[in-house]
């Protein structure tokens, strides 16, 4: 099934969500710079990407939603990016909470700035594997035929071999 919301042929969705992965996930390797250096610099630096990345991620969000609102009902995709989408929205408020522990760019973050950043970088790496589930295996936003039911890439050797050739 085809993406949505696309721009010049290819899904929006898909287009964005690279920068608040990045961003968000330099914020953490910043603050442990930071944590091992003592300069401030780099502290303001993860700062400033927690934000950066919070306004990517709230962008991509919508496109996201516009795609989900696509899938039919009760399929295995459905439930794959409903678990996508709202681990996403997690990721979000741990990053938006860590920004306001944080009490601005300048004043040396609290313990639980971190603990929430920390967390919100290692559900983001399951969320992003959700995705990809949904793109790489179930063929969303890719392929107009689409198995909206494959099942989980986790329990097969070949994730793709439901959708490879016959060779007779």
């Amino acid at each position: 099934m085809e993406a949505r919301a696309k721009m010049m042929g290819h899904p929006v969705h898909q287009m964005l969500i690279v920068f608040p992965l990045g961003l968000l996930g330099m914020s953490v390797v910043f603050d442990f710079v930071y944590m091992g250096s003592d300069d401030m610099v780099f502290s303001v630096v993860a700062y400033w990407m927690m934000v950066a990345g919070i306004a990517g991620g709230l962008l991509a969000a919508p496109f996201g939603l516009i795609d989900w609102s696509a899938i039919p009902t009760g399929t295995r995709a459905k439930r794959v990016g409903a678990m996508h989408g709202m681990g996403n929205v997690v990721v979000l408020l741990l990053f938006i909470v860590s920004v306001l522990l944080r009490d601005g760019a300048e004043a040396p973050p609290p313990a639980s700035a971190y603990l929430c950043s920390f967390a919100g970088v290692a559900l983001s790496l399951v969320t992003a594997w959700l995705g990809g589930e949904l793109v790489d295996r179930l063929g969303v936003g890719v392929h107009d035929d689409a198995n909206l039911d494959a099942p989980s890439s986790l329990g097969h050797t070949h994730a793709r071999a439901d959708h490879a050739p016959h060779v007779r």
